[in-house]
């Protein structure tokens, strides 16, 4: 059976919110080109060209932007979602950023995008060092996680999970990373790479499908370099089985 590849991006391909370190992007596209591989992520299209750039993008199978709510192949759109964020919801997040205790404030704190809202108390312009104290912050207050809760609770047509960093995703019930599954036609043996498999991250709803529905194997990541080592792991029993099989 042959095997398809999953991977997020933020925290699993590159530094969250970061390019791609250079070696890795190399590797990565020779990898793409040996093994069926697709990209599933919480951001936007043009975010994830500036992030691995636009020669993987257009290598790898397809593109799940914003969990699967945005679809493309080789830079063009399949498939948009046009959800829009309910207005209930809208100031029920203007509340939590007008009380979080984290005070700094850069901006674009409700990012729409398509199929889903991004929620960030620090904002999307935060840079490298914002981004980092929040995230230091958070870890010791779990704030975004008590949010996402609060709207799971209260809002019963959406679902929200922690993402990155900095944010929070938010969109339709069932319109998670688990819907790209059913692009995928039966006969794949299916492999997910991510760093947020945990319960209440933007990747446990993809890794619990896998595994419930049997469809393969999830690799819970630290960062790239442990994607790096795993798939180098790959490529090296692929070698093997290959000298084996002459």
């Amino acid at each position: 059976m042959p095997t398809m590849y999953l991977f997020d991006v933020d925290g699993t391909l590159t530094p969250s919110r970061s390019q791609i370190d250079p070696f890795f992007k190399s590797f990565f596209l020779r990898f793409a080109e040996e093994y069926s591989s697709v990209l599933v992520t919480g951001s936007d299209y043009p975010k994830t060209v500036e992030q691995v750039g636009e020669e993987i993008c257009c290598t790898v199978a397809r593109v799940y932007n914003c969990l699967g709510n945005d679809v493309w192949y080789h830079g063009n759109n399949l498939y948009t979602n046009k959800w829009e964020l309910p207005d209930d919801l809208h100031f029920f997040l203007l509340e939590k950023l007008f009380d979080s205790k984290y005070k700094v404030r850069t901006g674009n704190h409700i990012e729409k995008r398509p199929g889903l809202v991004n929620f960030s108390v620090v904002g999307r312009g935060a840079d490298k060092e914002q981004r980092r104290d929040y995230f230091q912050y958070d870890q010791l207050n779990k704030e975004r996680e008590q949010i996402a809760m609060q709207i799971n609770l209260l809002f019963p047509g959406v679902e929200a999970s922690v993402g990155g960093e900095t944010g929070i995703d938010i969109h339709p019930k069932g319109f998670d990373k688990s819907q790209v599954l059913n692009y995928i036609t039966t006969g794949w043996n299916v492999v997910y790479f991510g760093d947020k498999t945990e319960p209440g991250g933007n990747d446990h709803c993809i890794a619990k499908a896998i595994v419930e529905r049997g469809l393969g194997k999830v690799h819970q990541v630290t960062d790239w370099k442990h994607t790096l080592v795993l798939l180098q792991e790959i490529m090296d029993n692929s070698y093997l089985e290959g000298l084996e099989g002459k």
